[in-house]
């Protein structure tokens, strides 16, 4: 018997419509990052990109539980002494960029390799409902349905 091992030319990738409206962030993150590595699939293969393409609508009214929102912070450096800079996830939310948030959380859960890299350029957010990948046919993955922890409303 010999083990499978898919290779690069077997691979089909699919195209995923995610709205993220009231959705928990870190679940939503941990599937994303499924369908991003494809591990969803029976022919996974460790070192073969074998992840599918993920749309994501609504990404600025994800949820998160208990007090994160204001108690989780992102720190960056800015190079100089001292220059030590943090802000919440509220403030992110509710800033311009707010589907940051939610590729962070993704990216954080890819490897940090050249393949993670490559997986995470298959990941598209956006803040309204709309997109501009109509032409590719996403089929639409029920996050909520997959588990009820899964969905929270306000």
């Amino acid at each position: 018997m010999r083990t499978y091992s898919a290779k690069p030319s077997e691979v089909e990738r699919r195209w995923w419509l995610v709205d993220a409206e009231d959705m928990v962030l870190g679940r939503l993150a941990v599937v994303i990052a499924t369908r991003l590595r494809g591990k969803h699939k029976p022919m996974y293969t460790p070192n073969i990109d074998c992840g599918d393409h993920v749309v994501v609508v609504n990404a600025e009214k994800v949820r998160l539980t208990g007090n994160k929102r204001r108690d989780s912070k992102f720190y960056w450096h800015t190079g100089y002494p001292g220059g030590i800079k943090s802000r919440t996830v509220g403030q992110i939310l509710d800033g311009n960029h707010p589907d940051r948030v939610l590729r962070k959380a993704v990216e954080r859960m890819l490897p940090k390799t050249k393949m993670g890299r490559q997986q995470i350029r298959k990941l598209q957010v956006y803040t309204g409902g709309e997109h501009p990948h109509d032409a590719q046919k996403p089929e639409v993955l029920d996050v909520a349905a997959l588990n009820p922890k899964n969905k929270r409303s306000a």
